[in-house]
């Protein structure tokens, strides 16, 4: 009945009577009953209803009815952008925190006091924050730190027996209008409100999942250091049973078996030292040293660097000297990769980046980042240094994907510096970490990068292990994506030349993860063919331990400051020495703390590539083929030459 009465006001609504009129006499004709028109006392009564409900909630001081009502039938466009209905929300906040203190007064209860007090903070702090800067409103925030607001003179005309009186009045009409019967139809009603409300949920629930995928994480990383505890205490637990049976027949256990059986068991930072170092023979001594290894370590603290005149930073960056430039950027390059990682590291590259080091921001004519350019080598070296520190971390790729001249200076520094000189070798790093993300990706892809990373490799015994190693994983990350592939698929016999010829290295070690990012896709040949090579990779080797990180983490390389050509001159300052003797800011940092941010990914951005691109960790021992071999087999299936599934030699 009601669905008939809403679809027939609906069509009375829209004026359509025509259609009404064979909408009720087909009703007639089926036998449905179409009610007569009682306006809108159903809802009047229901509106009624929330009214008298809040109201009553009001007079009772139950503030959690109250703003349960007060959030579902008050609209969010209301309660956030009419200045009447956030000053009456404010106000009414007031009320319910001290209501007590106005019923009681010298007799309420102190519990119910607190829980008021926090909610009314709680406020404060979120939707209450936006009016902190109204004179009006501004007293009210001292309000939780007043022990007794019934006294103080800020908070005299709370207490008058006519404040209630009027804020009820003030709540009444606000009620009255906001909640007024609309003449628009139910259907109309449910069409928009739902639409809102769908696109409200969403977001809600979107936020909700990310917090949840967060928990998630963090406690399957608890779950399996857990695991892997309890498997190990087994393990020893059984062995300690053997032992004890082995005394009931009169076998000893010799200390070295002791000594075994607690570095198994203590934490690692008890592990080498302790347990090598104390005298096991000694009785008492094994239970110890376990009940000293789950004893919680106190974290250190560790100081923060003095803040710096980055005004002055920059004006010399600039107009000093050469010397002076490269001592500069050499400075701020240490301060960053020597800073301790965590709250240190966090500390210096928040000051980078607030202070606009690179003048990203800037209006002038050259600003920082053109020393790129400049005519002297060892400034051009120190600004791509410091470049690339900035890239090996996740918010410093945040700050230099937002430049967008960056990529064109970085990709031009690459083309004209000498090989392998330090300056490219910087740029390169700093290009290849930068390519973790999809939009860099893509301009990369678009100046031509793949064509010279291919023509670059087509040499690899003249390059060198930082070269190679970056240049190969820079162009896997580039043909993750399918404009890569098929960059490459343009030219096929002279890449699967320089890519076979890179296989021709001693290192052979497994490539299954990456593989496994290919076979995700719905070509079930390509698929087979992919597990067989994956059988074929770990038929005869163990598993190695993975040299890749995967793009959450940051990670700067321990030689990043290698090879320092700029030797100190007498009575020369240099480091954090010339920073805080002659840059010493405002001594902010000493009362600042920056919190991390988690690296546990919360979904895919739009930003990120749709697979895992890597950034290398060691340059010594090279991990180079599990790369090639992928590209390698990429480029023999875009090209065709693994098409017929008989062809299984080709894919051996």
């Amino acid at each position: 009945v009601l669905n008939v009465a809403n679809h027939e006001r609906y069509l009375k609504y829209g004026e359509f009577e025509e259609t009404v009129h064979h909408f009720e006499k087909e009703c007639k004709n089926k036998g449905k009953v179409v009610p007569k028109p009682r306006g809108n006392s159903l809802r009047d009564s229901k509106t009624l209803i929330i009214q008298k409900d809040l109201l009553s909630s009001f007079d009772d001081g139950d503030f959690k009815v109250f703003f349960e009502l007060w959030t579902e039938f008050v609209p969010l466009e209301v309660r956030d952008c009419d200045p009447h209905a956030q000053k009456l929300e404010f106000y009414l906040h007031v009320h319910f925190t001290i209501f007590p203190l106005k019923i009681h007064l010298g007799r309420h209860d102190r519990a119910d006091f607190e829980v008021r007090i926090t909610h009314f903070k709680h406020y404060l702090e979120t939707r209450g924050a936006a009016l902190s800067q109204t004179t009006e409103f501004l007293p009210y925030y001292a309000l939780p730190f007043v022990p007794n607001p019934v006294v103080h003179p800020s908070f005299r005309d709370l207490f008058q027996e006519s404040w209630i009186p009027e804020m009820k009045r003030e709540l009444e009409k606000f009620l009255t209008v906001t909640l007024k019967v609309s003449d628009t139809p139910r259907l109309l009603s449910l069409y928009k409100d739902g639409g809102r409300n769908t696109k409200d949920t969403i977001q809600q629930l979107r936020l909700q999942l990310a917090e949840a995928e967060k928990r998630t994480s963090s406690y399957m990383r608890r779950f399996n250091k857990m695991q892997a505890d309890h498997h190990n205490l087994i393990g020893v637990t059984a062995e300690l049973v053997d032992s004890l049976e082995a005394t009931v027949s009169g076998k000893m256990i010799s200390p070295e078996y002791l000594q075994s059986v607690c570095v198994r068991l203590f934490s690692s930072q008890l592990r080498q030292s302790a347990a090598q170092s104390i005298d096991f023979t000694r009785p008492g001594t094994a239970s110890s040293l376990l009940r000293a290894s789950i004893v919680p370590q106190r974290p250190k603290e560790v100081p923060l660097l003095p803040s710096l005149d980055y005004d002055k930073l920059k004006r010399d960056l600039l107009g000093g000297s050469d010397r002076l430039k490269a001592l500069l950027l050499q400075a701020l390059c240490w301060r960053l990769t020597r800073s301790l990682q965590g709250e240190q590291r966090d500390t210096v590259l928040q000051a980078y980046v607030s202070n606009d080091l690179l003048d990203y921001h800037s209006t002038r004519q050259k600003p920082v980042l053109l020393l790129m350019r400049s005519k002297n080598e060892m400034v051009r070296q120190y600004m791509a240094r410091l470049i690339n520190a900035f890239a090996s971390l996740a918010e410093g790729r945040v700050y230099l994907s937002q430049v967008p001249s960056l990529l064109r200076l970085l990709i031009e520094s690459l083309r004209t510096e000498e090989k392998d000189s330090v300056s490219r070798e910087n740029v390169l790093g700093a290009l290849q970490k930068l390519s973790l993300r999809r939009s860099q990706q893509s301009a990369m892809i678009e100046d031509g990068l793949i064509d010279w990373l291919v023509d670059e490799l087509q040499d690899s015994d003249c390059l060198s292990d930082y070269t190679l190693e970056y240049a190969v994983a820079l162009l896997m990350n580039l043909c993750l994506r399918t404009r890569g592939k098929r960059k490459c698929a343009e030219n096929p016999k002279y890449v699967l030349k320089v890519l076979t010829d890179l296989l021709g290295h001693e290192n052979h070690e497994s490539m299954e993860e990456i593989l496994h990012c290919y076979s995700k896709e719905e070509n079930p040949e390509l698929n087979r063919q992919i597990e067989f090579i994956i059988k074929q990779l770990n038929s005869g080797q163990s598993h190695t331990q993975q040299r890749y990180r995967p793009i959450e983490e940051d990670a700067i390389e321990t030689d990043l400051d290698k090879e320092e050509v700029l030797q100190l001159q007498p009575r020369e300052l240099s480091g954090e020495t010339l920073l805080t003797t002659e840059y010493l800011g405002i001594m902010t940092n000493m009362a600042t703390r920056v919190k991390r941010r988690s690296a546990a990914p919360l979904g895919r951005s739009v930003d990120e590539p749709l697979q895992r691109p890597v950034t290398p960790i060691s340059h010594r021992n090279t991990h180079i083929m599990q790369v090639v071999h992928t590209h390698t087999y990429t480029v023999y299936v875009q090209h065709g030459a693994m098409r017929h599934p008989k062809n299984k030699r080709m894919t051996q």
